[in-house]
């Protein structure tokens, strides 16, 4: 496996160091696999934070939260959320998806995030638990075409005024990013003229999604399997209709096949 090292091609690492600085909270916004969760982990890895990370969906609960009570040998006892450990700690937390959230559970993190930084422990003994000093939130949200996504409230969304804004990046810069995913078996420098047809095939297929003539948008992860199966020994046009085409016939032969013409159009019979 590849390590690699986040690409701050647009200063996001900045803006983070900035908010932190001044004890702001963040929120990063864009579609999926545009690095948002690579650029977290960097900055805190950088920064030699400990990172706690939550990834919300409809099934994530209050009790993730804050806790639960448990009963062991007949003694009751409090096991703390993620959100309360790290307000404990004064660690960096980092709220995924915060937009696929129930409001419940939203509720409960804008009384922990508003300006006093402290949460009523009503679950458990009533105790005020207050954030320990250098406790840092990013948050990241999907756009609402997405499944699952609702709008976030106005004063929840207030308690992040430090907004990033993640596209996808400029093709070379893409290519880049893709590249330092490839392990290098073979010299990838060979197939940096495929791999930028995959890049445009990418953005073509996103341009459509944007527009709702497709109903789905690759994301980086999918350049970057279309760079590791090159890297494989396997042909352009096979690896595009695996990694680009295939996963288009869940909504239907007329989809595949549009996707499917427009692979053949780049690549070639």
């Amino acid at each position: 496996m590849v390590e690699t090292q986040y690409l701050d091609w647009n200063n996001s690492i900045e803006i983070l160091n900035k908010a932190y600085e001044a004890d702001l909270f963040v929120i990063i916004i864009g579609p999926k696999g545009t690095g948002k969760t690579s650029l977290v982990r960097d900055f805190a890895k950088n920064k030699n934070i400990n990172l706690e990370s939550i990834n919300f969906s409809l099934r994530t609960r209050e009790s993730h939260l804050i806790g639960t009570k448990t009963l062991t040998d007949g003694t009751v006892s409090f096991d703390e959320g993620l959100l309360i450990k790290s307000m404990k700690r004064g660690d960096m937390l980092y709220l995924d998806e915060i937009n696929s959230a129930e409001a419940d559970v939203l509720l409960r993190l804008d009384e922990a995030l508003d300006h006093r930084r402290q949460i009523v422990l009503k679950e458990s003994t009533g105790e005020v638990i207050k954030a320990k000093d250098g406790w840092f939130v990013v948050a990241t949200i999907n756009p609402l075409s997405h499944s699952g996504t609702k709008e976030l409230p106005p004063q929840l969304l207030s308690r992040f005024p430090v907004r990033i804004r993640l596209e996808y990046p400029p093709e070379s810069i893409e290519l880049e990013i893709v590249k330092k995913h490839v392990s290098g078996n073979h010299d990838s420098g060979n197939h940096d003229s495929e791999i930028i047809q995959a890049i445009k095939l990418a953005n073509t297929l996103r341009q459509a999604a944007a527009v709702e003539e497709l109903f789905y948008s690759p994301s980086l992860r999918e350049t970057i399997a279309f760079a590791k199966l090159l890297d494989k020994g396997m042909s352009p046009k096979k690896v595009a209709e695996i990694v680009f085409g295939n996963v288009y016939t869940q909504w239907g032969d007329i989809e595949y096949q549009k996707v499917s013409d427009i692979i053949t159009s780049m690549f070639g019979n």
